[in-house]
């Protein structure tokens, strides 16, 4: 597998990806999460693969197509009242296409992301996770991630 910066000819297969991630949420929480729609328009991918604040990372096999990806945003807070000014880069997305899971792909481009984030002088990686999605959660603990906040809700 090679892991790259994800391009436009990537947008077919990014966007199959979402789609599953899509699913697995639509299922844990349907009161939040419409099914069989889009995260993102064709023009709204191709603006954030396009932004350096915002890279999209993917790995893709032998024939170039898209096995898993990885959106990231870098975050920084500079002068901020209550924040130190760090950089952190930030998981928004990270997904391995389903047929393919269990053969550590998600990990490999898990650790492509850190390597980068070293790479720019990142002082933490961060992602948030749904509670309704315990698969992802104890693939992101045997990476090594531990909850640093918690998100709570009452429904009403």
């Amino acid at each position: 597998m090679i892991i790259r910066r994800g391009t436009i000819k990537d947008l077919e297969g990014i966007d199959r990806l979402l789609s599953q991630v899509l699913m697995v949420h639509h299922v844990g929480r349907p009161d939040l999460f419409k099914p069989n729609v889009r995260k993102y328009t064709d023009a709204e991918l191709e603006e954030i693969l396009k932004d350096d604040d915002r890279p999209v990372f993917v790995g893709v096999d032998e024939q170039d197509q898209v096995m898993g990806y990885a959106f990231c945003i870098i975050q920084r807070h500079p002068n901020d009242n209550i924040l130190t000014d760090i950089t952190t880069l930030y998981i928004d997305d990270l997904c391995v296409d389903e047929a393919l899971r269990g053969r550590h792909i998600g990990k490999r481009i898990y650790e492509y992301v850190l390597d980068y984030a070293r790479g720019l002088g990142c002082y933490n990686v961060t992602l948030n996770v749904w509670h309704c999605n315990p698969p992802a959660m104890a693939f992101y603990e045997s990476c090594g991630l531990v909850p640093y906040k918690l998100g709570m809700e009452k429904i009403l």
